[in-house]
C-alpha cells in the first residue's frame, strides 16, 4: 500500500506562491501599501524608496490606525476588515478588500509595521520576515500607520535576480504612485526617492493635480467632460487633438476611483474623436466614471487593473457622446442642434451649396438649367485654357467651353506634382522634384562623389552616383542623377536596373551608427544654441532624463536640470543643429525611450536607436540632388546598409528583366 501524496502546504510556502501573483516587482508593493493607507481614511500619505525599491519601500500615512490585535491580524492570510459576506463582493468601495497583500509581502520580504489609534496612547510595532514573527512590542508612534518593506525578495534570490533595472523599477513604482495620486486629487501625496523629495502633490482639485503631475502645458491641452445619468457618472478631462502623442502615454481610466485598464473603453475614446486625430496618434485623457458597484466586478485578477461590467456596451455610448460633447462644447468639433426646426429645408440646402461653391471661388455649370449663365469672371479664367479659334472650330458654345476647361483643370489637378510644371529648376533627364525643405546637416557632400567601400556586393550599388555630365554632354546610364519619388522614396539607376530607397529608413541606419559610435567611442560635436531653451516634462519623465543625461552629452546634447520639472538646453548635435526643433527631439526621445519602443537590452544600443529614430528625416521632406547622392553615399558606407535599426528594409532592387517582362504579351 502506497503512501499518501496529497498534503496540506506550510502556510510560509502558500504564502510565496500567493505572493508570485499579487507581488510581481517593487512597484506591487507600493500599489498595496499606498491603498491601504487610502482604505484607512488618511489625506497624507507619503512614500519614501531606496534603490528603486529593493532596499526600502516605506509608506506613512495619518489614517485610523490598528489596534495590536487587529495590527497581528492583519498579516494573516485572508484577514480583511472590508468583507464580512459574499454579498460584499458586490458593494465594494475600498481599494482592498483580499486580505492577500500584507502576507504576500511578509512572505517575500521584511517588514515592519508600526501603527496607533488616535484614543490609544501606544502603539504596535511588528517586524516579520519570511511569514515569521519576530517581534511584536508596544512602542510610542503619532497616530496612524507606517509600513517599511525592506529587502524584497530577500529569500527567493531567482526573483531578485529577473527583477530590471534601477532605472525600469523607479518608473514603475513612479506609475503606481501617479496612478493613485490621479484618483484621489483631495489627498496629499508625497515622493521620496533615495533620500531626495522627487514630488510632493499638495491637496487640491482635480485639474491642479493633472498640471503637478503631468506640466503647466497641459493646463492649456485639457477640455473637461462632465455628464451625470441615473446609471452612471462620467468627469474627468481629455486632450485636444493638437495634444496627441504616438503612443499610448497619458491615459487613465478610474472606476469608482480605482485605475483600470481597458482596451474597449480606450476604443471609445478614439471613436469620439472621429477624423481630429492623425494616423497612429493617441489623445490625453484622465476619466472617472461613477457606478454602482453592484454593475461591476472587479474580482477579476488580484491586481485588480481589470473589471468586468454588467453592461459593456452601455458604458461605451455613454462614454463617448460625453467626450463627444465636451468637444463640441470646446468648439473642437461641430455640434448639432436638434432643436433648430428645419435644418434640412431646401432652401437653406441651397443657400449651403451656393456658399461651398463661392468659398471654393467656383460655380459649376448646371446641365440640367438651359438658362444657366456662368458669372463673368470665371468665365474668362477658366475658358482661358480653350483660346477663341479653339472654341470656333469646334462650334463650342461659352457653357460648354467652361465645362471642358473646368474638367481639364480638375484632371491637372490629379497629376500636379507628378511632372516637372510644378518645380523651380530646370528638368533632369526629363523629371524634376521640388526640394522644398533643406536636408538634414548630417548629409554632407563627401567631396569626392565616389562611393566608399561596402560591405553590398558590386552589383547593388548605385554606379557612379555623384557622377552626372555637368557639361552638357549627352549622360548615360552610368552617369545618370538619382531623383526622388513621392518625397518619400530616392530611385537611383545601377547596371541591371535601378534601386528604391526608403530615404526616412536609410537616414535612420545612417543616423544609429554615428550615434552609437560617438556611445561607445568619441563624443560628438556640440553646436550651443544662441537663445537656450527651456523644456518641462512631466513628472514620469524627469527621472529618465535624469539617468540619461551622461549619454546625451557623449552623443553632443548639452543639457542640464533646473529646478523641479524643468531642463535646459543650450547645445544639441551639430549633425542636427538647425534642422530639427530641440524641444521636439527630446521630447520625442522621451517617448520613445520611456516606453520600451525598441526592446534592446543594450542601453547605448537602445538610445541609438531612439535618437536615430527622432532625429531622421520624415517622409514628404523633398531632396535636392546633391542631397539624394549624399545620403546614397552614407547609405553604402554603413556596416549594415540594407537594414533599418528597426528591422525595415532601407531599399530595394529592381532588375530591368522584370519590367521588360511586363511589356511582353
Amino acid at each position: 500500500m502506497t503512501d499518501n501524496l496529497v498534503q496540506l502546504l506550510p502556510d510560509n510556502i502558500a504564502n510565496q506562491i500567493a505572493a508570485g501573483e499579487v507581488i510581481q516587482r517593487p512597484a506591487s508593493v507600493v500599489k498595496e501599501l499606498v491603498e491601504n493607507a487610502i482604505d484607512s481614511g488618511a489625506n497624507e500619505i507619503e512614500l519614501v524608496v531606496k534603490d528603486s525599491g529593493k532596499t526600502l519601500i516605506q509608506v506613512t500615512d495619518n489614517g485610523c490606525g490598528m489596534s495590536e490585535i487587529d495590527a497581528r491580524m492583519s498579516l494573516e492570510r485572508h484577514a480583511t476588515s472590508k468583507l464580512r459576506t459574499a454579498e460584499d463582493l458586490f458593494n465594494l468601495r475600498t481599494m482592498g478588500f483580499r486580505g492577500e497583500a500584507l502576507a504576500s509581502i511578509a512572505a517575500v520580504a521584511q517588514l515592519e509595521l508600526k501603527t496607533r489609534r488616535a484614543p490609544d496612547d501606544l502603539g504596535t510595532r511588528i517586524v516579520v520576515e519570511g511569514s515569521e514573527v519576530k517581534t511584536q512590542e508596544p512602542v510610542a508612534a503619532a497616530p496612524g500607520t507606517t509600513m517599511a518593506v525592506r529587502n524584497l525578495f530577500f529569500n527567493i534570490p531567482a526573483r531578485r535576480n529577473f527583477l530590471k533595472s534601477d532605472t525600469v523599477e523607479l518608473r514603475h513604482i513612479r506609475d503606481e504612485f501617479i496612478r493613485i495620486a490621479l484618483a484621489y486629487p483631495e489627498v496629499r501625496f508625497d515622493l521620496t526617492v533615495n533620500d531626495r523629495l522627487d514630488l510632493a502633490l499638495p491637496a487640491g482639485k482635480l485639474r491642479q493635480r493633472v498640471v503637478q503631475v503631468f506640466g503647466r502645458k497641459y493646463d492649456s491641452l485639457l477640455v473637461p467632460i462632465d455628464e451625470d445619468t441615473d446609471v452612471l457618472q462620467i468627469t474627468g478631462f481629455v486632450g485636444k487633438p493638437e495634444g496627441a502623442r504616438k503612443s499610448k502615454v497619458g491615459q487613465y481610466f478610474f472606476i469608482n476611483d480605482r485605475f483600470i485598464k481597458s482596451s474597449y473603453l480606450h476604443h471609445a475614446v478614439i471613436g469620439a474623436y472621429d477624423d481630429l486625430l492623425g494616423k497612429d496618434s493617441y489623445p490625453f485623457y484622465v476619466i472617472y466614471i461613477r457606478i454602482d458597484p453592484a454593475r461591476i466586478d472587479v474580482n477579476v485578477h488580484p491586481t485588480k487593473q481589470e473589471i468586468k461590467f454588467e453592461d459593456e456596451r452601455m458604458i461605451y455610448n455613454y462614454l463617448k457622446a460625453t467626450i463627444r460633447h465636451g468637444l463640441g462644447r470646446a468648439s473642437i468639433m461641430p455640434s448639432i442642434d436638434f432643436e433648430t426646426d428645419n435644418v434640412f429645408s431646401p432652401s437653406k440646402t441651397t443657400n449651403y451649396a451656393k456658399a461651398a461653391d463661392e468659398e471654393r471661388g467656383e460655380a459649376l455649370p448646371s446641365r440640367m438649367n438651359a438658362d444657366y449663365t456662368p458669372p463673368a469672371p470665371r468665365v474668362a479664367a477658366d475658358s482661358s485654357r480653350l483660346s477663341r479659334d479653339d472654341r470656333a472650330q469646334n462650334n463650342l458654345p461659352a457653357s460648354e467651353a467652361q465645362r471642358r476647361a473646368s474638367n481639364l483643370r480638375h484632371w491637372e489637378d490629379l497629376y500636379r506634382g507628378l511632372s516637372g510644371d510644378e518645380t523651380d529648376g530646370p528638368a533632369e533627364n526629363t523629371i524634376d522634384f521640388d526640394a522644398t525643405e533643406e536636408f538634414s546637416a548630417a548629409l554632407v557632400d563627401l567631396g569626392t562623389g565616389e562611393i566608399l567601400q561596402s560591405k553590398v556586393s558590386d552589383d547593388v550599388l548605385p554606379s557612379r552616383v555623384s557622377g552626372g555630365d555637368e557639361t552638357g554632354q549627352t549622360t548615360t546610364d552610368q552617369d545618370r542623377k538619382p531623383y526622388q519619388l513621392h518625397a518619400r522614396y530616392v530611385v537611383s539607376p545601377i547596371k541591371s536596373g535601378w534601386l528604391l530607397i526608403d530615404q526616412r529608413a536609410a537616414h535612420q541606419r545612417i543616423l544609429y551608427e554615428k550615434f552609437l559610435a560617438n556611445l561607445e567611442d568619441s563624443p560628438a560635436a556640440s553646436q550651443q544654441s544662441l537663445f537656450p531653451q527651456t523644456i518641462e516634462l512631466a513628472h514620469a519623465d524627469v527621472g529618465v532624463m535624469n539617468d540619461l543625461l551622461p549619454d546625451l552629452a557623449q552623443l553632443g546634447f548639452d543639457v542640464e536640470a533646473f529646478g523641479g520639472n524643468s531642463f535646459i538646453i543650450r547645445g544639441i548635435p551639430a549633425e542636427i543643429a538647425g534642422k530639427q526643433n530641440e524641444k521636439e527631439i527630446l521630447e520625442r526621445l522621451l517617448q520613445q525611450y520611456r516606453d520600451n519602443v525598441d526592446m534592446v537590452n543594450n542601453g547605448h544600443e537602445r538610445l541609438a536607436r531612439v535618437l536615430a529614430r527622432g532625429a531622421a528625416i520624415r517622409k514628404g521632406q523633398g531632396l535636392d540632388v546633391a542631397e539624394m547622392r549624399s545620403l546614397i553615399n552614407q547609405l553604402f558606407a554603413c556596416g549594415q546598409p540594407r537594414r533599418a535599426p528597426n528591422g525595415d528594409k532601407c531599399f530595394v532592387k529592381y532588375e530591368l528583366s522584370e519590367v521588360e517582362r511586363l511589356f511582353v504579351g
